[in-house]
């Protein structure tokens, strides 16, 4: 594998040994192919960041650690290598740690790595528990800021929340079925990757509450708990299914679009609304199939950028920013989708 840069410095960004790191470049055997691909997305990171290597200022490590199906981590990556080269309160490199599935114990231990090999800076989407609470604690203690993106982590010291103000997406998503659905009763559909999402957990409350009082003759039933990947959002959808028969409507806030139309168009549910969640791309051609109806969005790449403006201030490199940086929400139709 060819490459131009230092072997300690390919081993820092993808945090693995520099004995490791010359064991994959020169084609040694007994390395896993996880570790080679780490090693290889190392050198991808480095390449592309070497344009704001040039610029001047303080060199800053933050970890990205996310735990979301590949659709949406593809999008923060794409995102922050679209914002980083703006940024001119010093020079970024992004570490990503990116999960479909990430149970606490993993989090926990990937944050005490990060905590013991040290970092200028955590961006964390994960799941709000009291074991990952407390291991953010202890990233806190140690001096390294942590903001959360999407989703929160309330009852944790970090610095700053960043991303789609949730409630507000809820209470949204309610207003366009309440407005939309003509049937008197019926059920409404809703999912959510993980219960343990601060942020899907927030949708779903505001929605409940906001649907309760504008359309009482509807009725909720969750699926929940499919990480918003196929198989598994399949599987909780047909058991649900299994226990109503009469559904007018589906609130996607975990993704697994495709796959939940699919089982429906199976079971002869091919005229409901549908609104969804993240303009990514699997659901952008959904959308321009004319099969999600709203889908509620936010700029990504503007949270990216307030998410290092805000580990900047916290070095002293900008000025403090607020403790909530909400986007505001988007709806999408298939007459407006951005380029």
């Amino acid at each position: 594998m060819t490459h131009r840069f230092p072997i300690k410095e390919i081993a820092r960004q993808a945090c693995i040994s520099t004995a490791t790191v010359d064991r994959v470049l020169n084609k040694r055997p007994n390395v896993s192919p996880q570790t080679r691909n780490r090693v290889r997305a190392a050198i991808q990171e480095l390449s592309a960041q070497e344009d704001q290597m040039s610029a001047r200022g303080r060199r800053l490590f933050v970890d990205i650690v996310a735990e979301a199906p590949a659709r949406f981590t593809n999008e923060i990556r794409t995102a922050t290598e679209a914002v980083l080269p703006t940024i001119g309160s010093g020079v970024f490199r992004p570490r990503f740690t990116f999960h479909e599935r990430f149970s606490d114990t993993d989090t926990v231990t990937m944050l005490r790595r990060i905590g013991k090999r040290g970092s200028h800076g955590v961006c964390l989407k994960v799941r709000d528990t009291p074991i990952v609470t407390d291991a953010v604690q202890q990233l806190v203690v140690a001096g390294i800021p942590v903001v959360t993106l999407v989703t929160d982590l309330p009852h944790a010291h970090r610095s700053n929340y960043i991303g789609l103000d949730n409630a507000n997406a809820g209470r949204t998503a309610a207003y366009l079925l309440a407005k939309t659905v003509r049937t008197v009763g019926g059920t409404v559909l809703t999912t959510r990757s993980q219960t343990e999402f601060h942020g899907e957990a927030e949708r779903y409350a505001h929605f409940c509450e906001t649907l309760a009082i504008s359309r009482p003759d509807l009725s909720v039933a969750d699926f929940s708990g499919g990480a918003g990947l196929s198989s598994a959002t399949t599987l909780t959808l047909a058991a649900t299914l299994g226990a109503i028969h009469d559904p007018v409507a589906v609130y996607s806030m975990g993704g697994g679009n495709d796959a939940i139309l699919k089982h429906l168009d199976e079971r002869g549910y091919t005229d409901l609304t549908f609104i969804a969640h993240d303009l990514d791309s699997d659901n952008r051609s959904l959308l321009q199939k004319g099969r999600i109806d709203f889908l509620l969005n936010h700029d990504l790449q503007t949270d990216m950028r307030h998410v290092f403006h805000a580990l900047a201030a916290h070095h002293g490199l900008a000025v403090t920013q607020s403790e909530f940086l909400n986007s505001d929400v988007q709806i999408i139709t298939p007459f407006n989708i951005p380029a």
